[in-house]
Order: C-alpha cells, then structure tokens, then sequence
C-alpha cells in the first residue's frame, strides 16, 4: 500500500504566505477558503462520504479530486481539462496535499465511478449542510424562493437537451430547479435535470425533500416562485403544509376574467383598484385558498 502522510483527511494544509517573489500563484484567495472549509469540517465530510479504497495503482483520494472540482469552480473553472491544469499549481497541490497534479482521466473516471448514485449522496450531503446553518441562524420564519436556470453546454454531453434556452437558441443545456432562503441569501436545494425539462418538473417531490429537511426551529415558511410554478399539484402541497405562498400567475384568459371582477378604488391611490377572487383550473381538485 502507499505512503498515507500526505492523504487528505480531515483538513486541507493551510499554507503560510510570502512575497518572496518565487512560487507565484493567481489562486492566493483558495487559502483563506481553506481555512473557512477547515472549520466546517467540509473535508471531513465529503472523506467520510466518498472512502478511497486505496491500493498500489491508487494515485489520488477520491476527496482530493472531489474537492480539487470544488476549489476550481469557485476559481471560475469548470471544464475537466482545466481543473486538471488548476491541480497543477502549486498552492492548489499543497491545499489538498498532491504530490503532483491530477490528470484529465483521472478526474472523468471518478465522476463515472461515483454515478448517479454518488451524486444523490453529494446532494444529500450538501442539504444535511444547509439544513444545519440553517438550524444555527436561529431563524423562526423564512422565505424560499423557487426558480430555474439553463445551462447551456458545448457537445453532446449526457443528459443535455434542447429546450427553452433564450441565451442560445436551439443549443444543448441543462434546466437545474434551484431555491433559495431569501433571508440568508442562501442556496438551500437543487436538482439537476435535463434541458427539455420543463419550469415546474419535479416542483412537488423537490418540495416535499425541502420540507422534511427544515430544521424544527422553522415554524413558517412563505413560499414565492414566478410564472413557470403555476400548478394546481404545487398548490395542494402547500396547503397540505400550511405555507403561505405567492406565485405570478400565468393564465391565456387572464385579461377576460379580470375585467368580470367587481374593483374597490384604493384611497389615497391615484388610478389604483384592487379585487379578490377564486380560481380553479381545469384539473385542479379545489381552487387555491
């Protein structure tokens, strides 16, 4: 078996800074990351999650390739024959105790290796994460934000599609479903899916992850989202959970229904009238209350 004295354990080496003029780095910023990543324990966990079965022909951990992609994205990197290069520079090499850099191949056969299977266990990871500083900023009352991005990719990578993409029309990408604490400014939950994907795909089950992972000191939740989320299904959840909630409304009979409503002026307000009324949509079990 190899030499373990340089293994990434439980912490990244935190390299003391000079200005000798030698050893010159761009990424100087990745040691105060570091540090940061050190007291959060990150290292420990994703160590404790992905094990390295090390044999003679082992020649890195697979924490080490996991948290050289990490390093790298939050470098702005995010292609593997990048963070390939990016392994290679000598801060980087002493962070994550690399005797060398770690190859293209390398990096490409431990993401397969880990499969989907290895990447439900890094969201897990990731929302156990979430879930305790969220539990540790003491907030009672929160507000999640749902939303979706499209990534568009170069290729024919796996599980891209097209799909709706405004930036690049007509270009493979993916349509992650992503939201946020507004109040931490936090990302707390994401799920990858695929370019053709549509806005809400998944809304209910995403939810449903969300609400069993809220620490127990959340006792209200307002839930937003646009126009995409307009579900009769998401809205049955919500009210199953008590959430209070706020989601733009997408409808092609909007202006017609608008127009039979009865209008109350608003006082004090200049050309402004405010109305009140139930909706229910083919389909829908119940209008929303």
């Amino acid at each position: 078996m190899k030499n373990t004295k340089k293994r990434l354990k439980g912490k990244s080496k935190i390299v003391k800074s000079t200005f000798s003029g030698s050893n010159i780095t761009k990424y100087s910023g990745l040691n105060t990351v570091a540090k940061y990543m050190n007291r959060q324990n990150i290292v420990k966990c994703i160590s404790a999650s992905f094990p390295t079965e090390w044999h003679n022909a082992t020649k890195f951990g697979v924490n080490q390739i996991l948290m050289s992609i990490t390093l790298a994205s939050i470098s702005g990197i995010s292609r593997i024959c990048k963070i390939a290069a990016f392994s290679g520079d000598g801060l980087v090499k002493a962070l994550l105790k690399l005797d060398k850099g770690i190859n293209a191949n390398a990096i490409s056969t431990t993401l397969k290796n880990l499969g989907q299977s290895g990447a439900r266990k890094l969201q897990m990871l990731l929302l156990s994460k979430n879930a305790r500083w969220l539990y540790e900023s003491e907030l009672e009352s929160i507000t999640l934000d749902a939303d979706s991005t499209v990534k568009s990719v170069c290729g024919n990578q796996e599980g891209a599609k097209k799909g709706f993409n405004t930036t690049k029309k007509g270009t493979k990408s993916y349509h992650p479903l992503l939201v946020f604490v507004s109040e931490m400014k936090l990302l707390y939950h994401t799920w990858f899916r695929t370019g053709s994907a549509y806005t809400s795909n998944g809304i209910v089950d995403f939810l449903k992850e969300v609400k069993a992972s809220l620490p127990k000191n959340i006792t209200k939740v307002f839930f937003r989202a646009d126009s995409g989320f307009f579900s009769g299904k998401l809205f049955d959840l919500l009210e199953l959970y008590c959430w209070d909630y706020l989601v733009k409304v997408k409808l092609k009979n909007l202006n017609k229904l608008l127009q039979s409503q009865i209008w109350i002026e608003v006082k004090g307000k200049r050309d402004v009238a405010i109305c009140e009324f139930s909706y229910k949509a083919k389909g829908w079990n119940k209008p929303p209350c």
